[in-house]
């Protein structure tokens, strides 16, 4: 049986869980919010409910040897990095202002209040159940010249190096990685000297976190 978390239980999460529930029939979710009524929306026999900030539960629950199939994040925060920067606590690992030069690389690049860099190939409202086509826009029907999660693992900003966790898609406009992209992330920005852009993407849409290791 699959195991899948659903870590945010807000909107999106909710219409993940729903969507997901029906069409993955021998799943089983465990689903990660703060706020208790968010959850019980959604508790059935397919659950695992559990109260918990998003980041901190993935830092105590996710291990090597104890790890689920996806996760999908659903949280207003960039869950990738900020897991890092929870393992590898204040004193070995700083968030860093993203670089200008940034802005002129990506598509509809907008800066958000907590530093994160959020960029789109589309400059409109996508469609809640989009099932993102390989290589055309499901709205304009234009040709998709890259995705996004290839621009950003080669964005190229001296000194910063790019590293991108690739969003799969689990269902209609729902989004998801496995673990070992997570653990093969850490590995790499513990072995990256100076500064990195963290990013999490995929096809269409993609969020960019500035991060560098302490001396």
């Amino acid at each position: 049986m699959e195991k899948i978390w659903i870590i945010g239980l807000g909107q999106f999460g909710t219409i993940a869980f729903q969507r997901l529930s029906k069409t993955l029939k021998n799943s089983h979710f465990v689903l990660v919010d703060p706020v208790e009524k968010n959850l019980l929306k959604c508790k059935g026999p397919t659950t695992t409910l559990r109260i918990s900030d998003g980041v901190k539960f993935l830092e105590k629950n996710l291990k090597t040897g104890l790890k689920p199939n996806w996760i999908i994040p659903a949280l207003p925060v960039h869950l990738a990095a900020e897991w890092i920067l929870l393992h590898l606590g204040s004193t070995r690992l700083r968030r860093v202002p993203l670089p200008s030069e940034l802005d002129r690389q990506v598509p509809n690049p907008i800066r958000g209040s907590e530093g994160n860099l959020y960029v789109s190939h589309a400059g409109f409202k996508c469609p809640a159940d989009c099932d993102e086509p390989r290589d055309i826009c499901t709205i304009t029907r234009n040709v998709r010249k890259q995705s996004m999660f290839e621009l950003l693992e080669n964005v190229d900003i001296n000194p910063f190096k790019a590293l991108n966790v690739r969003s799969h898609q689990l269902g209609p406009g729902i989004g998801g990685y496995r673990p070992e992209q997570l653990f093969e992330l850490m590995e790499n920005v513990e072995q990256t000297p100076g500064p990195i852009l963290v990013s999490t993407a995929c096809r269409c849409h993609g969020i960019i976190t500035g991060l560098e290791k302490k001396d």
